[in-house]
């Protein structure tokens, strides 16, 4: 049974290492994965390949960056706070002024204790990024600055796993790896996907097949569908993007474009039973990968559930996002767990016809009281209401949803109508 602390010891590893959208970091955090998750596999995608109307970078890499006050205070450290330099940023090896200096510093007026989350993937410029705080003291006179990068033709890497199930119909769970430290939005996706893959192969009889994908924000899912895009659309019948899934505030659903699919029943249903409030919000909201894999043309079945939605917490893009803090342990676990109760219900969710014309007699299989009362135990009123829909064309999660109780509930009944006969499963 993976336990809480597990979670958040694996967060607590990962939390260091200096990702982008390529780099080290980014294969070192998935060989991490691989330990926990062993048929992980980890795919290399060249710079300069085309995929749609993208062209995958060149790999970045940060030997050193900082910045040296007229009083000689080394200030900006990449070695202390890898946020402190703009991702991407090109290197630079120069003296200025303070003025010059400010049109490359980025800060928080309004989050003075912040440091911002800035990146420039895609335009070559150099910065720093600084606490408001601090900006406001540095005094006039000539700054060192120095950033040693590289630019260089590398690859792009990604992860993925495939979890096989006895049907070709697959779930896809989505999350990034490209943001550094930053506990919430990246950390706390990767962590939970990585165990719930490794709860799903280690004691799951799976009736859907399980396809996870690790990918960089953005580039990584649009290579990864212009490699793949046709079997997922073949496949794919449900799909989730994990992303911000580790503090303890209110859960949040953001739909797919299409806004009914299995994956939105099924996120709503769940969200419905197990929590007290969430925040729903509309496609028009979206800001992360569902971009992409819900976009014309692609138009897979993928929504996100999170706890507090990317963008709508005071810590997010900020060094302020940390664990301990925003992340906790309870808040991986607890979404660990909703995911769990996701997957649970996708393979509960199946057709069944009765195979008795009329009510069954359920008494003489010993499913109902020998003495007839008034008032019908609970569990036999709810098993004759769900034989009463049980005709071949409505899911469980339709009876479920009619019965208005949630569909993890009636899994025991299922098991005893099926073993005794009564209902059988439709094919596909």
């Amino acid at each position: 049974m993976i336990q809480s602390n597990e979670l958040f010891n694996f967060a607590e590893k990962l939390f260091p290492y200096d990702r982008s959208i390529t780099g080290e970091g980014v294969r070192k955090t998935l060989r991490e994965m691989q330990r926990i998750i062993p048929e992980l596999k980890i795919h290399s995608v060249r710079s300069g390949e085309n995929a749609f109307d993208w062209v995958v970078p060149q790999e970045w890499k940060v030997r050193s960056a900082y910045i040296i006050t007229p009083d000689g205070k080394k200030i900006c450290d990449f070695s202390v706070n890898n946020l402190h330099i703009i991702g991407y940023s090109t290197s630079v090896e120069a003296e200025m002024s303070l003025q010059e200096l400010q049109d490359h510093l980025y800060s928080l007026p309004d989050q003075p204790t912040a440091i911002p989350y800035l990146t420039s993937y895609y335009e070559r410029r150099w910065g720093f990024c600084i606490k408001h705080k601090d900006r406001i003291k540095l005094k006039d006179g000539k700054y060192q600055v120095h950033i040693d990068a590289m630019h260089f033709d590398g690859v792009l890497n990604y992860g993925e796993l495939l979890i096989k199930g006895k049907s070709n119909r697959e779930v896809l769970i989505s999350t990034y790896i490209c943001h550094p430290s930053l506990a919430n939005n990246e950390l706390s996706g990767p962590v939970v996907c990585t165990y719930l893959a490794k709860w799903i192969s280690e004691t799951c009889i799976l009736e859907h097949t399980y396809r996870f994908i690790f990918v960089p924000e953005t580039i990584g899912s649009i290579v990864y569908l212009s490699r793949n895009m046709n079997l997922l659309k073949e496949r794919v019948v449900a799909g989730f993007n994990v992303s911000c899934v580790g503090d303890e505030r209110d859960y949040s659903y953001l739909p797919s474009r299409n806004g009914n699919t299995l994956s939105d029943r099924v996120a709503k249903h769940v969200l419905k039973w197990s929590v007290k409030s969430f925040s729903s919000y509309r496609w028009e909201d979206r800001g992360s990968d569902e971009r992409q894999y819900c976009a014309p043309g692609v138009d897979l079945p993928v929504c996100s559930i999170m706890r507090t939605k990317y963008g709508a917490y005071p810590e997010y893009h900020t060094s302020l996002d940390q664990l301990g803090t925003v992340v906790t342990e309870a808040g991986l676990y607890d979404s660990f767990k909703l995911y769990q109760n996701i997957v649970k219900c996708i393979e509960i969710n199946k057709k069944y016809r009765t195979s008795i014309l009329c009510e069954p007699q359920l008494g003489k299989r010993g499913l109902y009281p020998n003495l007839s009362t008034k008032i019908r135990p609970k569990e036999t009123k709810m098993m004759m209401n769900f034989i009463s829909w049980c005709d071949g064309n409505h899911s469980a999660l339709d009876i479920a949803e009619r019965l208005e109780i949630p569909l993890i509930n009636l899994q025991n009944t299922i098991n005893l109508l099926v073993e005794n006969r009564i209902v059988s499963q439709e094919t596909e």
